[in-house]
């Protein structure tokens, strides 16, 4: 797996999986981006939000071991360990530090998508639409428009 980290001090790029909270994957299918829409349920944060999958850490698992379970949990795909890209730790007003990963895989992924237990839909949808989405989490908008940066179109 290719390591960048944006915005990550020394510590946590000597010890990603240290402490963190979750993880969450900006995962391009093709040209497109799986996003979900997080449910309307009151006292989650953001509902009914475009948003990426991933989710909470678990028995201290790694942040890859992480974002791999969740992904699998929400969209039913196992998407390959080698094909994370570990893009940006984001550390919250809170305390709270979360992994932010990328993957691209061919078109014919798509085709094995099944929204899981959470979340009101999921849908493939350009990262500059996801960008430009009024409805989508605010700081998930910037994480990948700087990585859509650094990678290009």
């Amino acid at each position: 797996m290719s390591q960048v980290y944006a915005n990550c001090g020394a510590s946590a790029m000597a010890e990603p999986g240290a402490i963190f909270t979750g993880a969450k994957l900006m995962l391009h299918i093709g040209p497109d981006l799986v996003v979900l829409r997080r449910d309307r349920t009151p006292g989650i944060p953001w509902p009914g939000y475009l948003d990426f999958p991933g989710g909470g850490r678990e028995n201290g698992e790694t942040p890859d071991a992480c974002v791999l379970r969740e992904t699998y949990e929400e969209i039913g795909l196992r998407v390959p360990a080698d094909a994370l890209r570990r893009v940006h730790l984001r550390e919250a007003a809170d305390g709270k530090r979360h992994w932010f990963f990328a993957a691209h895989l061919p078109l014919f992924w798509g085709r094995d998508i099944t929204l899981g237990d959470e979340g009101s839909a999921c849908m493939l949808m350009p990262p500059k639409r996801f960008i430009a989405a009024e409805d989508a989490i605010p700081h998930f908008r910037k994480i990948l428009a700087a990585y859509r940066k650094d990678v290009g179109p």
